[in-house]
């Protein structure tokens, strides 16, 4: 008999040698060894089966174990419960136990039932505070990972520039510099400190996407997939700008292409963009993850492949590593490389890079998630807490006449609430659900904080959309009796309520029509429905009215900003958004949200956005009225409604003492900049402090000003805070006639903005080789 030293001894041996033999196995082996283990024993099916898709619950009929499994839209339990079976079934019962990366849509919260949700992103955009938006990175990854989720569909770092674009709400900014720096903020919380993720993925981390490669949000008469007519100078200026950061700063895991083209060339086949551009130029190493049903479009939509066997060709050959979501187009690469048309080189090294991304994330070793601790991990005080300081940071008060807000809870005796958005919940795109259990309505916010001090009366007075009037009548009256009226407009966007894209609505959700979200485009941005007219009607009872607007996408609005003494924006602002709004409404919270976009007058006048060049506002500059025509245009101005960066609070503030730590500098120099901010009011508040460069002569054609700082800081009454930015050659560099990358010698102007229309201070610099 062996003795249990001997037999101890003996085992040690055995495993060592086990793991020798499966090196990929071996946690402590380095990275690039394991996957050349892990690769050389693959059949052609197997490595081609990594590079497809399938759902938790399909995956477990596979003899073949899948790239990237897709989670399904439904409570965070049975998420976390099919994950399990699906891993354990990869891991046990298929040959080479290659575990899956489970994919989560992730952006305002993980899209399952029992998440957190927060605000959306044109909200979490306009907050302005990185530190925010990491911190909510954070939170949203680990309530992910409690289900199984390893890999987060997001975020985008698309820029908006069409107000028609139903997709704008999924938008940070129209700005390169603000959504990249509200992106790289994202990804640190989502993946964890570069550093870190260099070596692997952490803990409580996922890995994140970068979407959608690119200028995906420049459609065509604003629609939905519709091409890009875009030149390759603002394409790399504007469009690419904010995905190098997450490529070169972020370390991002993954980038998805976009369902669009660029000059007859789709994204899923563009050799420029995703060879030439992400890789070479940019040196990404991590895996390129087709946008769902982005490799079939080649075939069925854009027409540049006769067949999926042809897409498989383009999208292998253009750097398309994995197909999403089911298996059609990458199936046929096994028969491309049997004839010799595909080089089984070129699936190596898709793989690898896919197998790569599973070892950091420690796949292999990462334990199944605990269903047991699903309820202490998810949606906890902490969590709701942050979203709705989010919500609170995000809101903009776009107008306040004499003062009408903040509202006094001791003077005011009766509020009125009316809208078809004051009593509903309205998350955006990319939820799970618009029932009013979830979250927090405008009327239950002002109900929970006025108490007993102030009668609320409420009325919809209209639907969402539609031209039925039958609730006007009802909504006058309870304004009339009202000392005041708060008034809730908005849209409605997708949910995807548990049973898939476009599903049917539980009972207890509300029936209107989307107007908002991915594919619900609009030619016209007005109010819709007959929304302006309950507002108008109540307009004219002479309350004073207070208009917050619910809503993805900015609203021209004229005739409002003309008329209505208060406004508020507050976008999609998550499930604590009716307490947030109460509390900026009663002046709990100062507003302190900006503008990430520029509003336009009109439909007409899209596209608006603050960085244009000095040409786009025509030669004449001799705009017209109604009652007095004119040129550029014969009857309006081309300056937008509200301009980038705008935002009022309930306190002022003033600047002064700007200062350069030098007029002059050359390539290798940094200019230090500073300015004092005073609050010079009678409220603490958060000012954005907006630092902008421009007024340069350059040998192509350059944007008159663009945003390269900013920082929110808080403010006492009468305290004075100095706030420092620092600039450096690479901040006035340009894509010169060549298309290279340049800094040309010559003058700008430093100014410091409290938004982009209203430059306060300036500085003259010069630039020398």
């Amino acid at each position: 008999m062996f003795s249990k030293k001997i037999l101890s001894a003996f085992l040690a041996l055995l495993f060592v040698a086990t793991a020798n033999a499966q090196l990929y196995k071996n946690a402590n082996a380095p990275v690039p060894k394991r996957v050349a283990d892990l690769l050389k024993r693959m059949t052609l099916e197997e490595k081609v089966g990594q590079m497809t898709m399938s759902s938790l619950a399909e995956s477990v009929n596979s003899p073949i174990a899948y790239g990237v499994l897709e989670s399904p839209f439904v409570s965070v339990k049975e998420v976390a419960k099919q994950a399990i079976n699906a891993k354990k079934y990869a891991r046990e019962k298929t040959r080479l136990g290659i575990p899956p990366i489970q994919i989560g849509e992730c952006l305002h919260g993980q899209l399952a039932a029992g998440a957190t949700v927060f605000p959306q992103s044109i909200a979490q955009g306009s907050t302005w505070n990185p530190v925010l938006i990491e911190q909510m990175g954070s939170v949203i990854a680990y309530e992910a990972t409690s289900s199984g989720v390893d890999q987060a569909l997001s975020p985008l770092f698309d820029l908006i520039r069409d107000a028609r674009y139903g997709r704008v709400e999924e938008c940070f900014a129209e700005d390169p510099y603000l959504v990249g720096q509200m992106g790289l903020a994202f990804v640190r919380g989502m993946q964890g400190n570069p550093a870190q993720s260099r070596t692997g993925i952490a803990a409580g981390k996922v890995m994140c996407t970068a979407k959608h490669f690119a200028a995906y949000s420049k459609p065509l008469a604003g629609i939905n997939l519709a091409p890009a007519e875009i030149g390759e100078r603002e394409l790399r200026s504007m469009f690419l700008a904010p995905f190098k950061e997450a490529v070169q700063k972020a370390n991002i895991y993954a980038v998805m292409p976009s369902y669009n083209e660029i000059d007859g060339i789709p994204a899923h086949g563009n050799q420029f963009l995703l060879n030439q551009v992400l890789r070479k130029e940019w040196g990404f190493k991590g895996y390129v993850f087709s946008d769902y049903g982005g490799l079939s479009q080649l075939y069925n939509f854009h027409k540049v492949a006769k067949t999926a066997t042809d897409a498989a060709f383009i999208g292998i050959n253009s750097g398309v590593d994995l197909e999403a979501s089911r298996p059609d187009v990458y199936a046929h690469l096994i028969e491309l490389v049997k004839s010799g048309k595909v080089k089984e080189a070129q699936i190596d090294s898709s793989v690898a890079r896919i197998l790569t991304a599973k070892f950091k994330a420690g796949l292999f070793e990462k334990p199944l998630p605990d269903t047991t601790q699903l309820q202490k991990r998810l949606h906890t005080p902490e969590h709701v807490k942050l979203s709705q300081q989010i919500a609170e940071e995000s809101i903009i008060l776009l107008k306040n006449d004499k003062n009408l807000l903040p509202l006094n809870i001791n003077q005011v005796k009766s509020l009125a609430v009316i809208g078809p958005n004051a009593d509903q919940v309205q998350y955006g795109d990319y939820s799970f659900t618009r029932d009013n259990r979830s979250g927090v309505t405008v009327l239950d916010g002002i109900r929970q904080f006025a108490g007993n001090h102030i009668k609320i009366n409420y009325a919809k007075g209209c639907e969402l959309t539609g031209l039925n009037k039958s609730g006007f009548e009802q909504a006058v009256k309870t304004a009339q009796g009202s000392d005041a009226v708060v008034v809730v407009l908005g849209t409605s966007s997708v949910v995807f309520s548990g049973v898939g894209w476009n599903g049917h609505a539980p009972e207890n959700e509300p029936k209107d029509p989307f107007t908002c979200g991915e594919g619900y485009d609009v030619t016209d941005i007005s109010p819709q429905g007959v929304q302006r007219e309950l507002l108008q009607a109540i307009y004219k009872t002479g309350k004073p009215v207070i208009l917050v607007l619910v809503h993805g996408r900015p609203w021209s609005i004229n005739w409002e900003k003309e008329n209505i003494p208060a406004i508020l924006e507050a976008w999609y602002p998550g499930e604590k958004g009716g307490t947030a709004i109460a509390n900026i409404l009663f002046g709990k919270v100062n507003p302190s949200g900006r503008l990430n976009m520029s509003v336009p007058q009109s439909t007409g006048h899209i596209p608006v956005f603050y960085n244009y060049v000095n040409s786009a506002k025509g030669i004449n500059r001799h705009h017209g009225t109604v009652e007095k025509p004119g040129l550029d245009y014969v009857f309006s101005s081309t300056d937008p409604l509200f301009s980038f960066g705008y935002g009022l609070s309930y306190t002022t503030f003033e600047y002064d003492g700007l200062q350069v730590s030098r007029t002059e500098f050359g390539k290798n120099d940094q200019v230090n900049i500073s300015v004092n901010v005073r609050n010079t009011g009678l409220v603490e508040g958060k000012e954005v402090v907006q630092l902008y460069l421009g007024n340069k002569v350059n040998s192509v054609s350059t944007p008159v000003m663009a945003l390269k700082g900013f920082s929110k800081i808080t403010l006492k009454p009468g305290e004075v805070k100095t706030v420092s930015f620092s600039i450096n050659s690479a901040d006035i560099a340009i894509w010169n006639a060549s298309m290279k990358l340049v800094t040309e010698p010559g003058t700008f102007d430093v100014m410091i903005a409290r938004d982009a229309d209203h430059i306060l201070l300036k500085k003259h610099l010069e630039y020398k080789d």
